[in-house]
């Protein structure tokens, strides 16, 4: 099995674990918890800031000092309605309650204590198209470039319909070369729908050093450390993704892999 696919530990509990030390590299962390109704989780930052997404499912949530009551609305992420997050500086603890079954993605990355804690979403977040045809995907962002909410995390989830493609035309962000290009470490935790499918995704180089093909599951993640990353969605089985990034510099800059890059809208 390819290192960049990391399969989830288990159904239950804490089932994804993702440090810089265990992705070697230097910015970016993810964790995803799936509880029962009933259930908790608790954990603290440490040096990383934090955005915990319900992916789905609601909990009632102490952090950073405060209790911020039931965060959560959709039970099923491929409603697509506007997530619930929570942004947590570096230096925080936080525990939560489950009083659903609920899914939680915690994002992570190098803090600097720039910012406080605070909710994020669903107001401000809409559903938006990108790309057309067979290209065509919805976007949540939640804490992009234009969203000054986070010290280094960039966050967003894509919708792929079945039989499209995302993350495409192929794109890299693996060079500190600010304002052509960004350095971003990424991950992508994908879910499918129905839950059974499976969807597929490369991450590659263009002088084909690095160059790994996946067939990714429902809760799988797949490491992005450097290269192109498209992904495609399978005739019959929707994609869903988030995205986590994080690098010396939050902005999202890229360069088009130039074999596809006749496929870019003309500027």
């Amino acid at each position: 099995m390819s290192r960049l696919l990391c399969r989830p530990f288990g159904t239950h509990g804490k089932v994804h674990e993702i440090t810089p030390a265990s992705a070697g590299w230097r910015y970016v962390g993810f964790s995803l918890w799936r509880l029962r109704a009933g259930e908790s989780a608790a954990e603290a930052t440490g040096g990383m800031e934090a955005i915990l997404v319900m992916v789905e499912g609601r909990a009632r949530f102490e952090a950073a000092g405060r209790d911020w009551g039931e965060i959560g609305d959709r039970l099923d992420v491929f409603e697509k309605t506007p997530p619930h997050c929570l942004y947590l500086p570096a230096g925080s603890d936080w525990r939560a309650v489950a009083t659903t079954d609920c899914t939680i993605g915690v994002c992570l990355a190098l803090g600097r204590g720039g910012h406080a804690a605070r909710r994020i979403g669903p107001e401000g977040i809409t559903l938006t198209p990108r790309g057309e045809g067979s290209n065509l995907r919805h976007i949540n962002n939640i804490a992009m470039e234009a969203e000054d909410v986070a010290d280094s995390l960039l966050v967003t989830e894509v919708f792929t319909p079945a039989g499209n493609w995302s993350s495409y035309p192929s794109h890299r962000h693996d060079e500190d070369d600010f304002p052509r290009i960004t350095y971003l470490e990424e991950t992508y935790y994908h879910r499918l729908n129905p839950a059974q499918g499976f969807g597929i995704q490369r991450v590659y180089t263009e002088d084909g050093t690095l160059d790994e093909t996946m067939a990714v599951r429902n809760h799988d993640v797949v490491l992005v450390p450097r290269g192109h990353h498209p992904c495609g969605a399978p005739h019959g089985y929707e994609m869903y993704y988030l995205n986590v990034m994080a690098g010396p510099l939050r902005k999202w800059r890229f360069a088009p892999d130039p074999a596809h890059a006749w496929l870019l809208p003309s500027p």
